[in-house]
């Protein structure tokens, strides 16, 4: 599916915070969007699915506006991992990841086959069917992360939204769940759209990253070719250099800001 912003605006309390992006979000593809904080970026995402509606401008799904396809209906095909998310505290891991079906059942439905199948590979592919009788509020914080993103795999997204999935987890768990993103991509040919603070898992696990700097569209395009020291330095103000790891890939450092 084609998702497009079309000359988004935002204003919040007098400030504009978007200020007339426009992007084409490849289908099928991973793109990263990065930016210093306050950069509009976690703004963006959520106008996207309409969680917030507050804006100028338009977004559209496969040319139609997502305000005419309504949310109900934009659940069906798109799902958002924000930052800030709560559950029960007597909720099992398998309850949570369930919820990521509602959107496709019937009113006073049960779980239906395609609830059982769907919830059960998202359990298999975020490696938590050994969990599923765990209480949520019982997880390390990589555990709960992929019970989250669990749920989200369950709802069978054609587009998945994820706003700082890596944000207070540690390098492996870090690792962990961006692989599990990479293979989502793969196996269900999802689009994934993703705010990422480190730069190199965007230059690692994204096809094409959208940089934001004050809230306009700064650049876009291959991160082997966006994200180098040059365009670190304008967009957060820091001097950077290159390396080659020894998987072969060229990994960008911030060494320190410019005074």
């Amino acid at each position: 599916m084609n998702l497009t912003a079309e000359n988004i605006r935002v204003t919040l309390g007098g400030k504009e915070i978007l200020r007339g992006i426009s992007h084409e979000f490849a289908a099928g593809k991973r793109t990263a969007i990065i930016g210093a904080n306050g950069a509009g970026k976690s703004t963006l995402l959520k106008i996207l699915c309409l969680l917030n509606e507050n804006f100028s401008g338009r977004v559209t799904l496969d040319g139609k506006d997502v305000r005419q396809v309504g949310r109900k209906n934009l659940s069906r095909v798109m799902a958002i991992l924000p930052q800030e998310r709560d559950a029960p505290s007597d909720t099992t891991v398998r309850q949570l990841v369930s919820f990521g079906r509602f959107p496709h059942r019937k009113f006073f439905g049960g779980e239906s086959i395609e609830d059982t199948a769907a919830i059960e590979n998202a359990l298999e592919l975020t490696k938590l069917v050994d969990f599923q009788t765990r209480q949520v509020s019982s997880l390390s914080g990589g555990e709960r992360q992929r019970a989250w993103l669990a749920m989200t795999l369950a709802q069978r997204p054609k587009i998945l939204l994820l706003d700082e999935p890596t944000t207070y987890l540690d390098v492996a768990h870090q690792l962990e769940v961006m692989d599990i993103v990479a293979d989502a991509n793969k196996k269900f040919s999802a689009t994934i759209i993703m705010v990422l603070h480190d730069l190199n898992h965007a230059r690692l696990y994204s096809d094409e990253v959208l940089i934001v700097k004050d809230g306009k569209k700064f650049a876009a395009g291959d991160p082997k070719k966006i994200l180098t020291a040059k365009t670190l330095g304008e967009v957060f103000d820091v001097e950077a250099d290159t390396f080659t790891n020894a998987a072969g890939n060229e990994i960008i450092f911030p060494i320190q800001r410019h005074f």
